[in-house]
């Protein structure tokens, strides 16, 4: 196997790259010809450290060469997700962060009791760092990613197997798991560093309108410090917004308990619909050069995912923004009102935050570009205009009551025209009210009775004349 320019020496004196050293042992002493193991690592996400290498890498040889659970290999995401929120600065939180947060949650709950019907949810703040959130969140990310990670996955084995020389596939024998592995442990590790990097930007739980924690109120400190840089506020004031946003995430969450499933649904509905280009697949396994393992990581940057979409995954994804925009548009609104009279930063702070919900950070396009999956609320303000509307015609209790049912939500026409809302539910409420009636009526026989007309009237009863006048008053 080629050396490692870095490492040129490879005599018994003098030890290989580990990365080198565990390629060759996989490929039964033969190695992956002139792959470089640093620009490997490099296009992974990797760090250039020698002795972290070969912890890392004896752990992914051992995965590759055995029975996956799946085309993902999640384990190897996890680890990778942890590994990159702790790569730049992600101190354990301390007491005094712990106590700062506990309270402005706990503040933001009593802001928000006067401007919602819906109730506390009696949770406990928490503070998390980065590694925590990770930790958190992780199960909900591979219940969210796993429909099109593992088309992913299968992908690029295919595309690793078509790629390898026949020689090498005669090197490999009877290891055919590893090559099935290995498209899993790639993506593995890309979504590992996606996740991860989203770990630096997001500042709670519900951060990107998604409960990725379930029953979980929280911040992370070190990036609600961060999302104060450059504002020009006081950080109690950034803490405290952010807090009631949060609040008012788990609050939703919480008190209604279809909510979480519905939402999450829909994500599922929409990933499940994702086709893979395999015209890109194929010509990424065609243009792969081996000495240059970045091509895989550029090829999932830019997405490999068709254009198109079935009429299916259409409505899926109009569910899914209109729900996105109904969350994120009732949690503004309330934030909005429970803050407006209390901080006198809240005008600028809403509207950064509806700026950067609206934009997303680097690391949620990183995400979007690896699974093909948006999570943000296009239509933010619409939704916001929509709920503040219901709020002056219905009041808090009234606003809220939509809440009580999925059907009763409103839907991407009820954005496209607010004010008609109430109006449009008015009239589909009166039709219901006639489709009920009609059916008590049948159901109770109503319609089985002829009606009278004036062959069935009663003719003059015993005693009367025709002209209905009694008899005796006729002979008078």
């Amino acid at each position: 196997m080629t050396s490692n320019p870095n490492n040129p020496s490879n005599d018994d004196d003098t030890p290989k790259d580990p990365l080198a050293e565990m390629l060759q042992n996989l490929m039964g002493g033969q190695g992956l010809g002139n792959i470089d193991p640093a620009e490997l690592a490099k296009a992974a996400g990797l760090p250039n450290d020698p002795q972290l290498l070969q912890q890392m890498f004896a752990q992914v040889q051992a995965m590759m060469s055995s029975t996956s659970e799946g085309p993902v290999n999640w384990q190897l995401a996890h680890e990778n997700a942890r590994r990159v929120a702790a790569a730049g600065s992600d101190p354990s939180v301390n007491s005094a962060q712990a106590r700062e947060i506990d309270e402005a949650l706990r503040l933001a709950e009593l802001w928000l009791d006067p401007v919602t019907d819906l109730s506390a949810t009696g949770l406990i703040g928490r503070a998390w760092s980065r590694a925590e959130w990770v930790e958190a969140t992780l199960g909900t990310w591979k219940r969210l990613t796993e429909p099109v990670a593992n088309s992913i996955a299968n992908a690029l084995s295919d595309a690793l197997s078509q790629q390898m020389p026949e020689e090498m596939k005669s090197m490999m024998g009877g290891a055919s798991n590893v090559l099935q592995n290995m498209g899993g442990a790639i993506f593995g590790m890309q979504l590992g560093q996606a996740i991860g990097a989203l770990s630096a930007e997001v500042v709670s739980s519900t951060d990107i309108g998604v409960p990725l924690a379930d029953l979980e109120m929280a911040l992370l400190p070190a990036n609600v410090a961060k999302f104060g840089e450059g504002l020009s506020l006081p950080e109690n004031d950034v803490r405290l917004f952010l807090a009631v946003r949060e609040a008012a995430h788990a609050r939703l969450f919480v008190q209604v308990p279809w909510l979480r499933g519905h939402l999450l649904g829909a994500i599922e509905a929409y990933a499940r619909g994702i086709h893979i280009d395999m015209s890109r697949i194929e010509d990424l396994a065609r243009d792969l050069d081996p000495s240059n393992p970045e091509g895989i990581q550029e090829a999932l940057s830019q997405g490999v995912f068709t254009p198109e979409r079935t009429p299916e995954q259409t409505a899926a994804l109009e569910k899914l923004e209109t729900a996105l925009a109904l969350v994120e548009g009732w949690v503004d609104e309330l934030t909005a009102a429970a803050t407006e009279k209390l901080l006198p930063s809240a005008t600028a702070l809403r509207e950064t935050v509806r700026r950067r919900r609206a934009t997303g950070g680097p690391a949620e396009h990183a995400f979007s570009s690896l699974v093909g999956l948006e999570l943000r609320p296009r239509r933010l303000r619409e939704a916001a205009t929509l709920w503040a509307t219901l709020t002056k015609e219905r009041g808090i209790a009234g606003r809220d009551a939509i809440w009580h049912h999925p059907d009763l939500l409103p839907t991407g026409e009820d954005l496209d025209d607010p004010l008609g809302f109430s109006e449009r539910r008015r009239l589909a409420e009166a039709s219901d009210s006639e489709v009920d009636d009609a059916l008590q009526k049948l159901l109770s026989g109503g319609y089985d009775t002829p009606a009278e007309g004036p062959s069935d009237a009663a003719g003059p009863e015993d005693g009367d004349a025709p002209d209905g006048t009694d008899s005796g008053e006729a002979k008078a």
